[in-house]
């Protein structure tokens, strides 16, 4: 039997469009509602540095709201770590956070933040939250990730979206072929992969039929998607193709 692929969904960018105006206009809690509604499996939200988009607000109301599964994406600082064990969501994704990039532009440098990193991920897994570190699908940073005690690693597929996009085939396969080897290690070594980044509803469906993939977070591309067809039935659609693919 095929496993279930689960589908968090990051609402950030419907607090992005509500910012652009001020007010309270769209609301990211009524994202959830909708999320729920239409077969999601959990919410992710990064509250940034600079809280472009999500703010500690919208933290306060999806947290005491919402009926999904809470991933809070992160960076590694002790401004993050204290929000974090304040509203202890299900999960906390340590993500790399560049002040001025528009969106993440890579993976998390496990290997080389060994000693940055283990605080901080010591004192989430104390509190009884499930860590995950966002990656590029690399077995040197797997095994930092394993040294680290993390569950759980969501792998970059950032530059597979991009040559997806260009047309290059040879560079999509030789991608896909990287992330497939690296979920294989990580569930040969005990830790669940997941992945996202730049997953459309174009080139979901090669990274949805890896099987030891548990997890697919997306969302900038579902809540533009929304702008058209709206945001229930852009979350269904995606569901649909990661199940088929499966």
């Amino acid at each position: 039997m095929t496993s279930l692929l689960r589908l968090g969904v990051n609402i950030d960018h419907v607090a992005t469009i509500r910012n652009a105006r001020g007010g309270d206009h769209p609301d990211p809690m009524r994202a959830v509602r909708i999320v729920e509604a239409a077969g999601g499996d959990g919410i992710t939200v990064h509250l940034r540095e600079d809280r472009r988009h999500i703010r500690d607000s919208d933290l306060d109301t999806i947290m005491a709201g919402a009926h999904l599964p809470i991933n809070l994406e992160m960076a590694a600082t002790e401004e993050m770590l204290k929000i974090a064990l304040r509203h202890k969501p299900h999960a906390a994704c340590i993500v790399p956070e560049k002040r001025k990039e528009r969106t993440t532009e890579g993976g998390l440098d496990a290997a080389g933040q060994h000693n940055h990193l283990a605080p901080i991920i010591g004192r989430l897994l104390d509190a009884g939250i499930r860590v995950s570190l966002f990656i590029e699908p690399d077995a040197r940073q797997i095994e930092a990730s394993m040294h680290l005690r993390a569950p759980v690693v969501e792998f970059h597929t950032g530059r597979y979206a991009h040559l997806f996009l260009d047309g290059d085939n040879a560079g999509v396969e030789a991608e896909l072929k990287r992330v497939a080897d690296a979920a294989a290690l990580c569930a040969k070594n005990g830790i669940e992969p997941h992945a996202g980044h730049g997953l459309t509803f174009e080139n979901v469906q090669p990274i949805a039929a890896i099987p030891q993939l548990a997890e697919l977070n997306i969302g900038h591309y579902l809540v533009g998607e929304a702008i058209f067809i709206g945001l229930d039935e852009s979350v269904r659609k995606m569901r649909t193709l990661m199940d088929a693919a499966r």
